[in-house]
């Protein structure tokens, strides 16, 4: 009788282990998940921003250079 005790006991402890690995893992993968399309959805919006930026530059860089060119002397 106290064998099946045992025998039961461990079967339960066995199947809350394995519940709460299952669990844990579910709750990492979901985590995961939430991370690859957070980062797919901030992705382009990086690379716009950049090109933006590199467009704005260019175009400062034109009108400076454009400017200068009409106040300095011609020779």
């Amino acid at each position: 009788m106290a064998n099946e005790t045992n025998n039961d006991l461990s079967a339960a402890f066995s199947t809350f282990l394995s519940a709460g690995s299952t669990l844990l893992q579910q709750s990492v993968d979901i985590l995961s998940s939430g991370i690859k399309s957070t980062v797919h959805a901030v992705e382009p919006l990086g690379k716009t921003a950049i090109d933006l930026i590199g467009i704005g530059t260019n175009t400062v860089g034109k009108v400076i250079e454009s400017v200068s060119s009409t106040i300095a002397p011609k020779k």
